[in-house]
């Protein structure tokens, strides 16, 4: 139970620092590099939840609006909990439109670089499992 309760805690407090920092400004944290250019565009939120040899799980919500290019260093899998409109702009001028339903199962590659953006009225908010 210890050793539970202080994984929870080491998690937390990592998932805390992760989440301070990718709304500060433009930096590297939780395996996603946020560019120069995120800075004035709304940014997205991510919490890590579970950290390990094997995997990390971030929370992630998109607030409406353009959230900023980045790059995932991992490939990942994820999962819907809040649904709607994400259109992901990529660095050759091309874009792609999702519309994420609510339990929907979603997979990318490692390096992948893009700039998502919410067109809806309400946050996005999707698990990521990114495997190492």
């Amino acid at each position: 139970m210890k050793n539970l309760i202080s994984g929870f805690t080491v998690g937390l407090a990592l998932g805390l620092v992760a989440a301070a920092a990718l709304v500060s400004g433009p930096l590297t944290a939780s395996g996603v590099e946020v560019s120069p250019q995120a800075r004035g565009a709304s940014q997205s939120t991510a919490k890590v939840v579970l950290d390990n040899a094997r995997v990390r799980v971030r929370d992630v919500t998109f607030p409406p609006g353009v959230t900023g290019m980045h790059t995932h260093e991992l490939a990942h899998v994820g999962i819907v909990i809040q649904g709607g409109t994400l259109v992901f702009r990529y660095p050759d001028g091309t874009s792609e439109t999702m519309k994420l339903e609510v339990g929907g199962v979603g997979f990318r590659e490692a390096n992948v670089t893009h700039e998502p953006v919410n067109s809806g009225p309400s946050p996005v908010r999707v698990i990521e499992v990114e495997l190492k």
